[in-house]
Parts: structure tokens; C-alpha cells; sequence
């Protein structure tokens, strides 16, 4: 048996390690409002020290917080071990803004974190604890290298970072003892031997094929189509737009915010799924958008790249990537929103026949044999030739409410990262009958990001007057609250 422990990254996780450059950060991020309440401290900001003892509590339920990268001689490829020099300080941070804090000073600062790229001889997360806010709030910036969650996980995460009750109670937490690394001999050595059972693996995996032409022949047919349409998708160029230009190190955050109802109102009166409203938005935004910018949408060949999870039960609450992705255009040839939305139904419904995403999934298993340096080049080609203008990535979460340490959350607005000559990445996440939209954009590619949200926030109440009539919109400013008790505040 051996002496010490670690843990390969597959193909998919590395992919995101290779991805990043000087000014593409490939890490997820959040930012999440917080009403005070049992963590204020009697001098008006928040209880850090009762803060750490709540996270260092839960640290051993996800144990790839404590672990970080490793590097495989020669070969180069990543591996996690246990950080034997682990300090949660370093991780857990606390800044605050001059009080009264807006949310604009906070998109700012927001900005300026998530624009730091994370350091890799740690465990590659952080988070900010940023007090100070109006109205008696504070704010908690997340960081999670990509490399180690998705969307799905993330999730997950929320359950063991957070209660659906203010009642808590914080544990003594267990002593770490970290395992021991192996040495850089024995992780080649581990390598070699792995990668001369790679022919037997693929004698396994011929015969399991086999035996699934035998008794499935259909889905397997239908994983064939998939894996071809996935490729042919991604041969294709798409168009030049005002999206797509070289970014540079700086971020813009925003975000924009709507009633779940909202959503569900237009699927019952006009059709589609949760996903294809989502898209019609959008569709809607980047059309108004480029015809604010002075280029006309409709002969351009615009497609998004929408992330799909295909974690199963039984991978659920496990880190790492099992995330797929559809790639398909938006019609933006049409103004009318009834026609977008009927066709990108249309487009979905035939991504789900085709399984799609489980021929993107089969394409990165292909990678699993590929060499580090080999997969390195052809990240970067791949990031030159980028088959989507944007990405558009929605998650569900949960629709009560979330509590940490007694503090209730009240909105989370997530970050995804942005690859080179993509210059916004919008993120969706519902959570207790919102849905919350987060908008990360290159501050010299989008210095207009706000007409951007202007747009999409026209886009949604065009749906909406279609949708059996005309509804009142959420207010875009925050109510104030008569007192600084903390109770349920308003979206911004």
C-alpha cells in the first residue's frame, strides 16, 4: 500500500488550468448580499472571528479546500495533494467599504477581487467578507478555481456552507492531518505505469461498447450523431461582433434581477422551457445591443455556449467538473420575441433528441488520453477559435431561504470567467423566487455594460406584455428599511 495520497485531475479539469493566461482568469466567483443580523458586532460590522470558527467547522466535509496542486515531472500534468502549510486566514478575508456603502461601490470592488488571478501554490479559493454596506448588510466575494467546481457542485457547496434555518450551532472542528505527498520519482513513475495500462482500458472499453451496440443499439447511434453534430458545430467560425475582441486584465461586474414568476408566466402563456425564456432574453439584449453599436444582427452568425450539466445522483455533492455544453445560434435575423422564442424551443428540442451534450461529454473524454503538452496546444488553438460570441450558463438553486451563521442571504449574483476574445460571460442563478443575473464583462471590450443590462431589462418586459398583458416590474432601487433589524430587503 502506499505511503501517500493524491488525486489525478481529469482531462476537463485540467482543460481549465491550461486555459488561463495573464488575462483570463479561469476561476468562478459570486457575490452574495447578506443582512447582518446575529454577526453584527456591538462597533456595527461583522463577528470574523465567529466567521472562521463556522468555516474551519465544515472545512473536512470538502476536503479539496485543503488540498492543492502538484506537478507530475516531464509529463507536467496536475495532480491535488493535501497542503501540509494550510492557513485559513489567508483564504478567509475581510475588507470593508466607507460606510454608508451602495451597491455600485460594491460592483467596483467586486470587480477589482474577481479581476485577481488566484495563487496556485495554494488551495485555489477565497473568500471576502466585505462589511460596511447600507442598510445593514454585508457581502461575502467567493473565488473557486474552475478547475475545482462547476455550476452543479457549487450547489452542493451552498448546502454545507449554508442552513435553511437562522438556528445554528458551530462544532469544535476535527484536526486536519494532512496525508503525506508523494515525491516527484514517484508521481512519474505512477504516470508511466498508468499510461502503459491505457491499452487494456481500451480493450475494457471496446468490449463494454460492444456489449451496448448489443443491447442499445439505438443510443448508441444517437451518442455517434451527437459526438458529429457537436463537431461540426464547432468547425464552424461565427461572426465578428463587439463581443468578441482581445480582453485585457480589468473586469466590469453588474448584475440584474427578476421574479422567478416572471419567467414561469411567460412559459405558461408563450411556451419553451426555463432555459429557452433565458435565451430569448438574451436574444433580445444582444440584438437591440449591436444595433446600438451600429451592426446589423441579422446576417451574423451568433451562438451561445450553454453549459449542461450531466452529474448523475450519484455524483452529486462530489467536486470537480461533470459539465457539458450545447453550442447553438441565436436568431437574431427577427425582432419579434414570439418567433425567437419558438425557435430557439425548436433548437433545444433538438439538442436534447440528438443528446448533444453527451457527445461534447464523449469529445473530452477523448482528452483523457491525450499528453499535458499535447492538450496545452490545443488549448490555447481552441481559445483562438472559439466556436460561441458568449456564454450564457444557468443554475438552479434553492428556493428558501439560505442562512450563514444566522445571517440570511437575501441575493447571489454569480461570475463566469471569460476566455480570450469573449468579452462578457453572463451567469444565472435562482434562489428563493429570483432569478439573479450576473453580467462579468472586459472593462476596455464593454465600457457600456449598464445600455447592455438596459437592453436585456427592455428584452424582458417586451416578453412580458406578450405574456397575457402588461405587468408592474420590480423596482430597480432598493426600499429602505425603517430600522437597522434585520429583515427581508428588496433586489436590486
Amino acid at each position: 500500500m502506499a505511503r501517500y495520497a493524491y488525486e489525478r485531475l481529469t482531462a476537463l479539469d485540467n482543460s481549465f488550468l491550461l486555459l488561463e493566461g495573464p488575462n483570463t482568469f479561469m476561476h468562478v466567483s459570486s457575490t452574495a448580499l447578506y443582512e447582518s443580523g446575529p454577526l453584527r458586532t456591538e462597533q456595527g460590522g461583522i463577528d470574523m472571528a465567529q466567521i472562521k470558527r463556522g468555516i474551519a467547522s465544515i472545512l473536512h466535509r470538502i476536503p479539496r479546500y485543503r488540498q492543492k496542486l502538484a506537478w507530475v515531472p516531464i509529463e507536467q500534468s496536475p495532480v491535488w495533494i493535501d497542503d501540509s502549510d494550510f492557513n485559513l486566514d489567508y483564504h478567509v478575508r475581510h475588507t470593508s467599504l466607507p460606510k454608508p456603502g451602495d451597491n455600485e461601490q460594491l460592483k467596483r470592488l467586486a470587480s477589482r477581487i474577481m479581476a485577481q488571478r488566484l495563487d496556485r501554490t495554494r488551495p485555489m479559493w477565497e473568500m471576502w467578507f466585505i462589511e460596511g454596506l447600507e442598510d445593514d448588510r454585508f457581502a461575502v466575494v467567493s473565488k473557486t478555481h474552475h478547475c475545482m467546481i462547476d455550476g452543479a457542485s457549487g450547489v452542493d457547496l451552498m448546502n454545507v456552507l449554508m442552513q435553511d434555518s437562522p438556528e445554528f450551532e458551530i462544532h469544535d472542528a476535527p484536526p486536519f492531518v494532512p496525508r503525506p505527498a508523494p515525491s516527484g520519482a514517484e508521481l512519474l513513475q505512477n504516470e508511466v505505469l498508468r499510461r502503459l495500462s491505457l491499452p487494456l482500458d481500451l480493450l475494457r472499453g471496446a468490449r463494454d461498447l460492444w456489449q451496448e451496440v448489443g443491447e442499445q443499439q439505438r443510443d448508441v447511434m444517437n451518442r455517434l450523431r451527437a459526438v458529429a453534430t457537436t463537431l461540426g458545430t464547432t468547425l464552424r467560425p461565427v461572426s465578428s461582433t463587439p463581443f468578441n475582441r482581445q480582453i485585457g486584465p480589468h473586469r466590469r461586474f453588474d448584475w440584474h434581477t427578476m421574479e422567478l414568476s416572471e419567467v414561469k408566466r411567460v412559459r405558461k402563456s408563450l411556451g419553451g422551457s426555463f432555459n429557452d425564456v433565458v435565451l430569448t432574453i438574451v436574444t433580445g439584449a444582444v440584438r437591440r445591443f449591436l444595433e446600438y453599436r451600429r451592426v446589423d444582427p441579422s446576417n451574423l452568425e451568433f451562438r451561445v455556449m450553454a453549459p449542461v450539466s450531466v452529474r448523475t445522483e450519484g455524483e452529486k455533492g462530489q467536486l470537480g467538473n461533470r459539465v457539458s455544453a450545447w453550442i447553438l445560434a441565436l436568431p437574431l435575423d427577427t425582432d419579434d420575441p414570439k418567433e425567437q422564442l419558438a425557435r430557439i424551443s425548436e433548437t433545444t428540442q433538438e439538442l436534447k433528441t440528438s443528446k448533444s451534450a453527451v457527445g461534447a461529454e464523449a469529445l473530452t473524454q477523448v482528452a483523457e488520453w491525450t499528453p499535458a503538452t499535447l492538450l496545452s496546444l490545443g488549448a490555447r488553438n481552441a481559445s483562438r477559435l472559439l466556436p460561441f460570441n458568449l456564454v450564457v450558463t444557468n443554475v438552479p438553486g434553492p428556493q428558501v431561504p439560505l442562512y450563514m451563521m444566522g445571517a440570511r442571504m437575501n441575493e447571489i449574483y454569480p461570475q463566469v470567467p471569460l476566455v480570450d476574445r469573449t468579452g462578457l460571460g453572463i451567469a444565472l442563478f435562482s434562489y428563493d423566487g429570483k432569478l439573479c443575473w450576473g453580467f462579468n464583462a472586459d472593462y476596455e471590450v464593454l465600457p457600456d455594460l449598464t445600455r447592455f443590462i438596459a437592453f436585456l431589462r427592455e428584452s424582458q418586459e417586451e416578453l412580458l406584455k406578450l405574456a397575457e398583458g402588461p405587468i408592474e416590474l420590480r423596482p430597480k432601487t432598493r426600499k429602505k428599511r425603517p430600522s437597522k433589524e434585520a429583515g427581508s430587503a428588496d433586489a436590486t
